[in-house]
């Protein structure tokens, strides 16, 4: 399938390309590149404190490297909108860490942001698409991305090629902090480098399913999207590129958070949306995931209709969901970046059923800084 009517959809189908430029920025055959990781020998904060500011999706990749950083490297992160951020006061005796993540490098409020820190005696690094952007010119250091010119007002490359720098920068600080060893190391980025061919071969298969499911969710009025540890980022992501691209309200929430309040919500007029993947070789991903399986069991009897993204071939999950997407196997911090791919096809083909401009949603444009 690479008949492309709209810009988001051309745009979501060439992030395996997007995602191997990026990678082809900072790695050299089986390793870290010295000299693209050299510019941030002394960006982090000498207690491993690190603040993240960013805005809509840009955020969302913050919020999965949240918990890469801390669980990959044990750093202490928290994650800001930036439009807030601005306003905290200007002196933070902690002095963390402040990176900062933009799909242009000029958003207006991320920009804002940087801008705060840098005034601060903050040290600044820029995670940003376009070279030579404003933040990549005024941080103390930069890690560019190689997802190409977004048009698409949806971000959806950038967003996969900002969760692959943003992992790659754990992998270069649990090496030098000494978190994984060696042979951990060399496995993580095998399998980061493997990521691409993954991705591409099961994009048909997305794009068809995700466009018969939209026929048939297109009654929704809204959806809730549940995600525990690192996938409520992408629940968090998922909900915004519904609203956005097909103006159906959704919200996302900590799969365990559904019964303290949004379950009161849920009908056939408002079905789940769940992130049920899992990593095996990981205890707390195994027990996030049977957590999730009693969730499920408490959801079919409540008679939710539900989609689930699980494991390609998982029994468990099918037998449990209205609707389940297969995603390949992954470790756990990785999985964020194949999860977003169909949750992106499905806010496209929702839009479709909904009669909506996918290329010029109302109301919306790339908030940046005017030349």
């Amino acid at each position: 399938m690479n008949d492309f009517p709209h810009i988001m959809l051309r745009e979501i189908h060439e992030q395996p390309e997007a995602i191997r430029r990026t990678l082809d920025i900072y790695l050299e055959g089986r390793g870290l590149r010295a000299d693209a990781f050299a510019p941030l020998a002394e960006w982090l904060n000498p207690r491993g404190e690190v603040l993240i500011a960013a805005s809509g999706t840009s955020r969302h990749a913050g919020l999965a490297a949240e918990v890469i950083l801390e669980d990959l490297c044990g750093l202490a992160v928290d994650v800001e909108y930036s439009s807030e951020y601005t306003f905290r006061p200007a002196a933070n005796p902690r002095r963390p860490s402040v990176i900062v993540v933009s799909q242009s490098g000029e958003t207006t409020d991320t920009l804002e942001a940087l801008r705060h820190a840098r005034s601060s005696g903050e040290l600044t690094l820029a995670v940003a698409n376009v070279y030579g952007s404003t933040m990549q010119r005024e941080a103390a250091c930069a890690m560019p991305l190689g997802a190409g010119p977004e048009l698409a007002i949806q971000a959806t490359k950038s967003f996969t090629c900002q969760l692959t720098a943003l992992y790659l920068l754990a992998l270069y600080e649990a090496r030098r902090l000494g978190t994984l060893t060696l042979a951990e190391l060399d496995a993580k980025i095998a399998e980061l480098a493997a990521l691409p061919s993954v991705i591409h071969g099961q994009l048909d298969g997305w794009r068809a399913q995700m466009a018969v499911l939209a026929r048939k969710y297109s009654d929704a009025t809204t959806f809730l999207y549940l995600g525990r540890g690192v996938h409520y980022a992408i629940a968090r992501e998922g909900a915004l590129k519904m609203k956005e691209t097909s103006y159906v309200e959704a919200e996302g929430y900590p799969t365990g958070e559904l019964k303290h309040g949004p379950n009161a919500l849920v009908s056939d007029q408002v079905p789940l949306v769940v992130l049920a993947t899992v990593d095996r070789s990981l205890e707390e991903s195994v027990a996030r995931y049977e957590k999730t399986l009693q969730l499920l069991d408490d959801m079919r009897r409540q008679g939710a209709r539900v989609m689930a993204l699980a494991n390609s071939g998982d029994k468990e999950v099918a037998a449990r969901v209205t609707d389940c997407v297969p995603v390949e196997p992954a470790s756990e911090h990785l999985l964020p970046i194949p999860e977003i791919v169909p949750l992106q096809l499905f806010s496209y083909f929702m839009a479709l059923e909904r009669g909506v401009d996918v290329d010029r949603p109302r109301n919306l444009r790339k908030a940046v800084i005017e030349a």
